[in-house]
């Protein structure tokens, strides 16, 4: 079987760390923890708790990508296991992707199944987000189909997670990678600070021959949205995070379907921002209505050169 190494990117998530490291630290698998600048104590726990983690301690917030690739870079083995500080294995979830991979050579990504700590199914895999699949989403198409290709590929169109396939994405919290996958592509693109990222990491690497598949013998548990807390239904703010949703998803388009795409992707989400800010009532009609014009305040260049 093919050895692992395990990267853990890690921005104040200091309980859900110790837990994650509690379930793969001191066992046959290198790991390797990014923090990406934590005030939480985070570094502290690692070098105390766990001294066989190698520790990558960044000086600013690079973002989700650039920290996995600075993870990537310090390990060592042929398959980096891609694990979210607020996800674990269950089992023998970690030895099953190996083997999994080692079987199937022109795998560039194998995605696992995820469970939310209740044990209910959490849907991993996802399609790109053209400007066509992003209208099907916000302009609530999507509820017309939801297991057709036509209007819901965004959110893999009622995807079974029962069987192994080819799928175009797989959820960023939990990855195997190929090194020489991921060699070949340059890794994540660093430009997707937060959100987007391993969409365009599994476009690319199917762009260049290789193939990415789920697998729905493994399993792990991911709690999700912690170092984030971005889910509009939750807590109902436009803030930083939600700005780097959709600045990812005007990204994607404007790198891999064109300029024009991009500026047309933009007028479509600032009309369904609007719209659902006249259709949600309160902190979330509010929160469309800021996103809405966030979206309106630029051009696509300018709102992808800015942060935050």
């Amino acid at each position: 079987m093919s050895s692992i190494s395990i990267v853990i990117v890690s921005f104040n998530a200091r309980e859900h760390l110790e837990r994650c490291l509690a379930a793969v630290a001191g066992g046959a698998h290198e790991v390797v923890v990014v923090d990406n600048a934590s005030a939480d104590g985070s570094p502290a726990l690692v070098r105390g708790r766990f001294p066989s983690v190698r520790l990558v301690e960044l000086e600013e917030n690079r973002g989700f990508g650039a920290a996995n690739n600075a993870g990537m870079e310090a390990a060592s083995c042929d398959l980096f296991l891609l694990l979210n500080s607020d996800a674990w294995p269950v089992g023998d979830a970690i030895e099953r992707l190996a083997a999994f991979a080692d079987a199937r050579p022109r795998a560039g990504i194998v995605g696992p199944r995820l469970r939310n700590p209740d044990g209910s199914l959490q849907p991993s895999v996802r399609g790109w987000p053209t400007t066509w699949r992003l209208a099907t989403e916000y302009l609530f198409l999507r509820r017309l189909g939801r297991r057709t290709r036509a209007l819901n590929a965004f959110y893999g169109a009622g995807f079974d997670h029962e069987t192994v396939r080819e799928v175009e994405v797989v959820k960023g919290a939990v990855m195997l990678v190929r090194r020489e996958a991921a060699e070949v592509v340059g890794g994540f693109d660093p430009d997707y600070f937060m959100y987007g990222e391993e969409m365009d990491l599994c476009y690319r690497i199917r762009q260049a021959g290789w193939v990415v598949v789920f697998d729905p013998e493994a399993e792990f548990v991911h709690v999700g949205g912690v170092s984030t807390g971005a889910r509009w239904g939750e807590r109902p703010t436009f803030g930083p995070m939600r700005r780097e949703q959709l600045r990812g998803h005007i990204r994607f388009v404007a790198k891999h379907e064109g300029a024009q795409s991009a500026e047309r992707a933009r007028r479509l989400l600032v009309a369904s921002c609007r719209l659902r800010a006249l259709l949600f009532r309160g902190d979330v009609g509010k929160a469309y209505r800021e996103a809405g014009d966030w979206l309106a305040s630029g051009s696509v260049p300018e709102l992808l050169a800015s942060r935050g």
